[in-house]
């Protein structure tokens, strides 16, 4: 919502602002520049960027539409950890074992869709699971695997911001482009009549501007808020390793999932009791 918010905010501003001055609105229709600018920057992107990276920037970028995770969705992964570990306490570690070789099927994971659609954290959890259940690492050995899992899926998740931001960064030259081809056009028809020469010259300024305004405008921000979202999804992650860790030290469910409640930001972690009560009422289902 924010994003459609702020992209009528620069829109209005530019537009308002423009027609305020004097300007003419048909004189920024200009099709064939934003022809150049847009197809120059894709085909840059293409050239620089790795097919794979390129469809995931188009999945990150439709994805920040949607919301990110509220403290609604981190109270449910907390209360979903105080479940596995007491299926743990209750069963041993091998009470585990069906869960975690099979997240979809297992019907604690089920309760908890929001946790099953992020596939990197079913993953971790499962992967980090196991290793606990197989009982081969310390639990500073533990916590150097899952800091390294941390590290390659977060540089992962930024390779397209970064490229998207790199296009960005190209756009004003882009538009320097576009209107240095409308001076050669202008510069061709110098013996025409004034109109026609002031609508190229125009037409040209509108590529530099087209340029400027697509870089600062839409897509730095759009590659700032892909930035934006891969945190959040380290940040969840996160919440699951010292969960994880702290029950690989043998402390008891709710000890470990509070270890895990106390790394979210404020805007996102429930309350003490918040968490409590929640943990109670799994304990009924």
């Amino acid at each position: 919502m924010f994003i459609i918010i702020g992209a009528i905010v620069v829109i209005g501003s530019v537009l308002t602002g423009f027609v305020l001055e004097g300007g003419q609105l048909l004189a920024l229709n200009q099709p064939m520049e934003v022809l150049i600018i847009g197809g120059a920057a894709l085909g840059s992107l293409l050239i620089s960027t790795p097919f794979p990276v390129v469809k995931t920037i188009f999945k990150q970028a439709t994805g920040i539409m949607g919301s990110g995770y509220a403290k609604k969705d981190y109270l449910e992964l907390l209360v979903m950890m105080f479940e596995v570990f007491n299926v743990a306490r209750k069963d041993g570690l091998i009470g585990l074992e069906n869960h975690v070789e099979h997240p979809e099927e297992s019907d604690i994971f089920r309760r908890y869709p929001k946790f099953l659609q992020n596939h990197h954290a079913v993953a971790f959890f499962a992967d980090s699971m196991r290793v606990i259940i197989s009982g081969a690492v310390q639990p500073y050995d533990l916590e150097d695997l899952m800091d390294n899992d941390i590290e390659a899926m977060r540089e992962e998740e930024l390779h397209p911001s970064h490229a998207l931001n790199t296009v960005a960064d190209s756009l004003p030259g882009l538009g320097i482009v576009a209107a240095v081809l409308g001076v050669v056009i202008t510069m061709a028809a110098i013996d025409g009549p004034p109109e026609e020469i002031g609508h190229n010259v125009g037409a040209a300024l509108v590529g530099t501007f087209l340029g400027i305004l697509g870089c600062y405008g839409f897509v730095g921000p759009i590659a700032a808020n892909m930035k934006h979202r891969v945190t959040e999804d380290s940040q969840y992650i996160n919440c699951i390793k010292h969960a994880l860790l702290s029950f690989n030290k043998g402390v008891a469910g709710v000890i470990a999932v509070e270890f895990a409640r106390r790394t979210l930001f404020a805007d996102v972690r429930p309350g003490f009791l918040e968490l409590e009560e929640a943990c109670n009422a799994s304990k009924k289902k």
